[in-house]
């Protein structure tokens, strides 16, 4: 076993990496690419995002109380990595990476429509923990792309190839290798 004493950045799990859009009060829109995202809550339902208090996103969620959580897949991923990399401040995001921003149904951030999954969220409750701050953010509404359901109207991850980050790159997810309870049934 090895021992690695003091603090490390890096992650020893894939973590979901997640495109976080929002706006501030006059309108102006951004990107931010996160690993560190959970729901945290079922019931109300309940995002969580850690963020860097220096980062561009940061300063206008925390002015507007709100934020979208977009699931998205591997055919952007380049374009994902590269809303990590570069601020907000000096470039339009959607521009330079020819993403799209659509309006929600509820909340005044954006939707990315090249994201098949989007979560938009409400600021419930923020939590300073050094580095970064938690936004825990209240679902309010969901929309689900037609084109990654199956049958049932459940998400298909097969379809939706969402992505995974685990120091120091991307990773997809290949197959499902058990259901929940599947251990238990029939014991």
């Amino acid at each position: 076993m090895t021992r690695i004493p003091g603090k490390t950045s890096d992650s020893p799990f894939p973590l979901p990496v997640m495109l976080i859009s929002c706006a501030d009060k006059k309108g102006s829109k951004n990107l931010i690419t996160l690993a560190w995202v959970s729901k945290v809550c079922a019931e109300p339902p309940m995002i969580a995002i850690a963020v860097r208090s220096n980062r561009h996103s940061y300063q206008m969620i925390k002015e507007t109380g709100e934020f979208v959580v977009n699931v998205p897949t591997e055919a952007i991923i380049r374009e994902v990595d590269f809303c990590g990399n570069k601020s907000g401040k000096d470039i339009d995001k959607f521009k330079e990476t020819g993403l799209t921003p659509e309006p929600a149904s509820t909340v005044k951030a954006p939707i990315v429509k090249e994201c098949p999954a989007n979560f938009e969220c409400r600021v419930r409750q923020s939590v300073r923990l050094g580095s970064h701050d938690l936004f825990v953010g209240e679902v309010v509404a969901v929309t689900f792309d037609d084109s990654i359901l199956d049958a049932q109207g459940k998400i298909d991850y097969t379809k939706a190839k969402p992505v995974a980050y685990a120091s120091p790159g991307y990773w997809s997810l290949a197959k499902q290798i058990g259901t929940y309870g599947y251990s238990v049934k029939g014991s």
